[in-house]
Formats: structure tokens, C-alpha cells, sequence
């Protein structure tokens, strides 16, 4: 895919992947809403089906709109290709389905978004693929759980919910040692904040969901990486059938365009909002890594670009308290999900990681008390305010 590598990242994300259209001088990409195309006879079919001309043949296999906003996100994760698809999990099932095989295993960490942690315990076990959990971060615990049949290395930095950082270049280094394909979930930090194809990944993947869209009214998922591991699992997606359709694709490419600006705001205001909640005295733990006391702030501070729009912290009392405090709050809305406009607030514990065996929970960390905060770009001080009436509740 073309990169205009000389641009930086504000630039890539309004131009990278509009490359005109000089039949109608169209400033916006139009959206190619169609399921199939037509051909002009049997050899310009033949043509495209060999890669002699380039052409589309039916959406399922690739559409205009999807290879747009496929531009925009290859140049801004600094990768040789990008595959959109119809959700984050899409990108997770399509990646680890098209690159494992029965006897192989993946190594990953306990804190890891619920949805993963039920895909791979759930359904990788029929297949004959074994998941290592780890519960530690450090990378040695990590090597040390490698076995000769580990070929993947699945990780999130910052995690979720608990906002563990990981020293990338490290794990990298790691699993290059024992030949193991490298896969970051990169949702939380954004390619704004941290590019690991940087650190030696081999894929990054996106709930474009999230930050990517930021408006949280598309489901959409990224696979970036290099041009034969991308092609692989296009082939992989075109099987398994989790297309993204056209209009959400150019949601998404819109909603990228704004990118950059959205995630300077949730960097500032999450900062401000864990420095806030450290303070509290209603607060028993904090977790941010912009915070200094965070045991991965060095980390973060050497890969990343800003510390994320998302804060987690632990209140004082109990499961119930912690329910209490969420369903108090009028400015902020209880619903999943995260990186869009709107500050959304969770108890991990009953949302993103119902699910979890108790003792998988307790092995991640994750606390009944532990309530998770998706920072929007809303004034600071009403967010503030709106904490205030989440404490007073308490008594």
C-alpha cells in the first residue's frame, strides 16, 4: 500500500487514504455501498482474478471504501498492509485462526480484554490450541512459560482493564528468540500514542470500535502488519466472512480523520482525572500510567506517546459501593465499550469481565471494587463534578 511517509500522523490521518477522484472532484471518498461488480467481458475477469489489472470483483473479497480507510491505518501504524473487518474480535478470531494450527499454543497474559480471554479458552481448546495465561508481566516469567509448541505471543499494552504496561522491545526480543509470531492488541494506545511495528511486532490490531471510529457508532476491527502476513489473513477473512460493510468503513475513515485531536483531548483529561483520583480520599488504588507510582510509568514513558484515555481505580468499600458509585453519576453513561466522545463508566467486574472463572480474576487482579472510566473529551471540571455526586453517594 502507498504511505506518504513524509507526512506526520495529524496529516496521514485526514489525506493517507484518498487518493482522488478526478471523475467528480470529490473532496470526501465516496462510499462504494454495492455487494458485487460487474465486469466488462470474461477476459477483463480474468484480468482482475490474476492481478493483471486491478479491479473489484465482490465486497466480501475487498471494496474501494474498505482499501481507503485500509490506507489510512497501514500508514499510520507504519506497516506494509491493513485488513478492516467487521469488529475487534474479527480481527483477534480472523488473526489467530489464520496464522495457528491444532498442536500449536499462545502465550498471553491474565489481564487481557474478556472477550479474547473467552475466545481463547472457549473456543481454541476444540481446535486442539492450548492457551498459557500468565499472570505476571515481567519477561522472564514470561519466557519461561514458553514451550516448543508456543508460535504465538498475544499481548495488550496498556492492558485491560488494569492499565499493565509491557516493555515491548523486550517481549519482542523475546519472542524472536523462540520463533514466535508477535501479536499486540494496540486499541487502548492508538497508533497516536504507540506504534509497536517500532518495538519488532508482527501484527497490531484495533477495535476500530473504539478510538479509531470514536463517535461509538460503528463496530470495525484492524489487522496491520506486514504485506505477506496481511494477505494471508485476507484470504483468512474472505473465508470466514466478518466483512466490514462499506458504510461502516467510511464512518471509520471519517471518524480517523479526527484521530489525532480526540486523542491529545483523552490523554489530557485522563491524565488530569488520575491525578485527581489519587488524591481522593474515598480512592484506594489508582491505575494510570501517566501516574508516576504506576510500576509501568518508565515503561510507558519510553514507548509512549501519551498514557491513554482510559483510568481504572479502586474505591473504598465494597462490590456494592463500587455499583452504587456507577449508577449515581448523571454526566457519565454506564455502557461498555470505550475511546469514543463520551466518557463511559464500568464495573469491570459485571461488563468486559463477567465472564472470567473466578480464579482467573482473582490471578488478573481485578477487584469487585475495580471500576473503569473511559475518558472523554467533555469539559474536565463537569467530569470532575460528576465524580463529585459518585462520592457523595457513598456517604
Amino acid at each position: 500500500m502507498t504511505k506518504k511517509s513524509g507526512w506526520r500522523p495529524e496529516t496521514q490521518a485526514i489525506h493517507a487514504g484518498i487518493t482522488g477522484y478526478p471523475d467528480r472532484g470529490a473532496v470526501a471518498p465516496p462510499i462504494y455501498q454495492t455487494s458485487t461488480f460487474q465486469f466488462h467481458d470474461t477476459e477483463h475477469l480474468n484480468d482482475i482474478l490474476s492481478g493483471k489489472v486491478e479491479g473489484d470483483i465482490y465486497t466480501r473479497y475487498g471494496n474501494p471504501t474498505q482499501r481507503a480507510v485500509e490506507r489510512t491505518l497501514c500508514a499510520l501504524e507504519k506497516t506494509e498492509a491493513a485488513l478492516v473487518v467487521g469488529s475487534g474480535m474479527a480481527a483477534i478470531t480472523t488473526t489467530v485462526l489464520g496464522l495457528l494450527k491444532t498442536g500449536d499454543a499462545i502465550l498471553t497474559v491474565a489481564d487481557i480484554y474478556g472477550g479474547a480471554y473467552h475466545f481463547f479458552h472457549d473456543f481454541l481448546p476444540r481446535l486442539g490450541i492450548e492457551t498459557i495465561m500468565v499472570p505476571s508481566h515481567e519477561v522472564s516469567d514470561l519466557e519461561a512459560a514458553i514451550t516448543p509448541q508456543t508460535k504465538m505471543i498475544y499481548v495488550e499494552s496498556p492492558t485491560n482493564p488494569l492499565l499493565n504496561i509491557l516493555p515491548l522491545k523486550e517481549v519482542a526480543e523475546m519472542g524472536k528468540r523462540h520463533g514466535c509470531l508477535l501479536i499486540i492488541d494496540n486499541t487502548f494506545s492508538t497508533p497516536i500514542n504507540q506504534t509497536p511495528i517500532d518495538f519488532g511486532f508482527d501484527i497490531i490490531l484495533h477495535s476500530a470500535t473504539k478510538y479509531l471510529g470514536g463517535h461509538s457508532d460503528i463496530l470495525a476491527g484492524v489487522v496491520a502488519g506486514s504485506e505477506t502476513l496481511v494477505e494471508q489473513l485476507r484470504k483468512t477473512m474472505r473465508i470466514l466472512g466478518p466483512t466490514l460493510d462499506p458504510f461502516a468503513a467510511w464512518l471509520l475513515l471519517r471518524g480517523i480523520k479526527t484521530l489525532p485531536i480526540r486523542v491529545e483531548r483523552h490523554n489530557q483529561n485522563a491524565q488530569r482525572l488520575a491525578e485527581y483520583l489519587e488524591g481522593h480520599p474515598k480512592v484506594s488504588r489508582v491505575y494510570y500510567p501517566g501516574l508516576s507510582a504506576h510500576p509501568g510509568h518508565k515503561w510507558a514513558k519510553n514507548q509512549m506517546r501519551g498514557f491513554g484515555g482510559v483510568v481504572s481505580f479502586e474505591i473504598e468499600g465494597t462490590g456494592l459501593d463500587a455499583a452504587k458509585f456507577v449508577e449515581s453519576v448523571e454526566l457519565m453513561a454506564m455502557a461498555p465499550s470505550l475511546g469514543a466522545v463520551e466518557t463511559l463508566i464500568t464495573q469491570p467486574v459485571t461488563t468486559s469481565h463477567r465472564g472470567f472463572a473466578p480464579e482467573d480474576r482473582a490471578k488478573a487482579g481485578i477487584k469487585d471494587t475495580l471500576i473503569r472510566v473511559a475518558v472523554g473529551v467533555e469539559n474536565f471540571e463537569d467530569l470532575v463534578d460528576d465524580f463529585e455526586k459518585g462520592f457523595a453517594a457513598l456517604g
